[in-house]
């Protein structure tokens, strides 16, 4: 998850108010060629083009209203996973998010997949996704796909010409102490890489498709103009809005809904022409618009609050009000509203509170009154606080 951005743009706010032998690229471009799928339609390949169709929920007589919450691969693979079945058999909560493509750019389980395989991007971290899907199916279940986009190290090391290049040709990266690099949003070839595991997680039994870090590296138009990379005449919102277009036409067929993880304050101020985000151009294309908005990542003087992370109800009250109006010119094309709630204390925050059943509480009473009755829970270690009432009836 974006924790990292949101705490950056937070301190601003503070601080200003499959064949052997084959070379990478011929692996990559073999993927290419290959990566349709049979869909239900009975087409090979990308579907006919939607433009002009009006949006179509694939799920919108089958799927419960999902609350839920996050889970690595390793928890859903290992001992934690039990506690988290624990935990959704005994409350209101009712599904998972699972990561399958994370963070660093790994596949986190064998697809069967010649050619994805090929490229070297699995991790072998869920051993049976058979096996977990039964799992959650028994429990009552319902399974969310997280796909990390275009923050993707590995297969920009690995095809460093689909990523962004310093003025001495290397990668660049964002200069973290572990640091990151981005593939670029521009070249087709990331889409339908992206694209061809979300298909296979669908086929797998996930239904529905969470992409995350569906954006540009935070501070690009600081770099954009000293480095190497591929673009176009399309501005970079229209172009992240243009892949999240792609990504529903060709999964929606497939009877999969395909959500975004957004940052929160996109709901909140103009389109991040820097990062690529338009939070109205983004949900006019998906099913889920999922906006983070964890009110430690608010700063001074957000709602009425001198510490947005110590009103959990205000902050989420007042996010959830600037969300619904910035919606409001999408009429019926609107996606649903699925927020991701704070179960963590963020103690770097000035006056920060500790975060407990009262605070998760407050923030889903805030999303009742908002008429918003589903969300999701972000906890980085898969540890959530227990005795929390999650109902928001």
């Amino acid at each position: 998850m974006e924790l990292m951005l949101s705490v950056l743009l937070s301190l601003c706010v503070y601080l200003t108010g499959s064949q052997p032998g084959l070379s990478m690229e011929q692996m990559l471009q073999s993927y290419i060629q290959h990566a349709g799928v049979i869909q239900q339609t009975g087409q090979v390949g990308p579907s006919p083009s939607s433009e002009g169709a009006s949006k179509h929920d694939p799920q919108s007589n089958e799927a419960p209203v999902i609350k839920g919450v996050y889970a690595t691969a390793h928890s859903a693979a290992g001992a934690r996973m039990e506690t988290l079945l624990k935990l959704l058999d005994e409350t209101e909560l009712n599904a998972l998010v699972v990561d399958i493509k994370d963070d660093f750019g790994y596949i986190t389980y064998p697809t069967g997949n010649p050619e994805l395989e090929a490229l070297g991007t699995t991790q072998n971290i869920i051993k049976s996704m058979p096996d977990l899907m039964d799992k959650l199916k028994q429990h009552d279940v319902y399974p969310i796909a997280r796909i990390v986009v275009f923050k993707d190290t590995i297969l920009a090391e690995m095809k460093p010409e689909l990523s962004f290049l310093n003025p001495d040709g290397s990668l660049w990266n964002n200069g973290k102490s572990k640091p990151d690099s981005f593939v670029n949003p521009y070249k087709k070839e990331v889409w339908d890489y992206n694209i061809a595991v979300a298909k296979e997680a669908v086929k797998a039994g996930f239904k529905e498709i969470q992409f995350d870090y569906v954006r540009f590296p935070e501070g690009f138009e600081t770099h954009a103009e000293k480095l190497t990379f591929d673009k176009d005449e399309r501005s970079r919102t229209d172009v992240v809005a243009d892949f999240v277009k792609y990504a529903r036409k060709e999964l929606n067929p497939l009877g999969a809904r395909v959500s975004v993880d957004i940052f929160g304050y996109a709901a909140s101020v103009p389109a991040a022409e820097g990062i690529g985000q338009d939070f109205e151009k983004i949900s006019q294309q998906v099913d889920v618009i999922a906006p983070m908005v964890y009110p430690s990542h608010y700063g001074t003087g957000w709602y009425g609050s001198k510490v947005p992370d110590a009103a959990p109800y205000t902050t989420i009250l007042g996010a959830m009000a600037d969300t619904k109006k910035k919606l409001e010119p999408l009429q019926d094309g609107k996606p649903i509203i699925r927020p991701w709630l704070q179960d963590f204390t963020a103690s770097w925050i000035p006056g920060y509170i500790k975060y407990g059943k009262h605070e998760i509480e407050e923030q889903i009473r805030a999303l009742k009154d908002s008429g918003i009755h589903e969300f999701l829970l972000w906890n980085a270690g898969n540890t959530y606080t227990p005795g929390a009432f999650y109902g928001t009836e």
